[in-house]
């Protein structure tokens, strides 16, 4: 077991590293849902997911982008309608094969992601500079080792690079 400050870990260290985590999982949630007051009334939640998947990947076939939201093809498709109605997302048959339709963001749907990332953005960082900074070291080793045990891609070091937190990425 790793050892802390204080001396050998605890044998509920899993437990309270879990509580830590869902407490800070809360604030996150609370900073995600206050940065889509952005686009409040222009697009749902899981309509968002779609736009970062799509902003994160590029032009993307439907029977992917379902895969990788987890969801069935048939509502895969339907929340495009629904972006496509918007103009935030568009599509057109793929050169290289025409019975493929390929998806993707318009410059309007880009602007959301941007946006909304935007806000998140300058939340999270007010958030940071209140902690010590000493303390900012520890939780960026942390949530390495958190989200590399969680199979997550790391963001690349000096990009504004997006990933879908909790979607894989393949």
């Amino acid at each position: 077991m790793a050892e802390y400050e204080g001396g050998a870990a605890d044998a509920d260290d899993v437990a309270a590293v879990t509580r830590a985590v869902l407490t800070a999982s809360r604030l996150l949630v609370a900073v995600s849902a206050r940065s889509l007051a952005v686009v409040e009334g222009q697009v749902t939640l899981p309509q968002f997911r779609m736009l970062v998947v799509l902003s994160t990947r590029g032009e993307t076939k439907l029977v992917e982008l379902a895969d990788l939201l987890q969801v069935a093809p048939s509502t895969a498709m339907r929340m495009v309608d629904r972006l496509i109605a918007t103009g935030f997302a568009d599509r057109q048959i793929n050169p290289g094969n025409r019975r493929e339709t390929l998806l993707r963001l318009t410059a309007e749907g880009r602007r959301i992601v941007e946006d909304v990332t935007a806000v998140r953005r300058r939340e999270i960082a007010a958030i940071v500079e209140r902690m010590p900074a000493d303390r900012r070291v520890d939780l960026v080793a942390a949530l390495d080792a958190f989200t590399e045990a969680g199979g997550e891609p790391p963001v690349p070091h000096g990009t504004a690079a997006l990933h879908p937190l909790g979607w894989t990425d393949a």
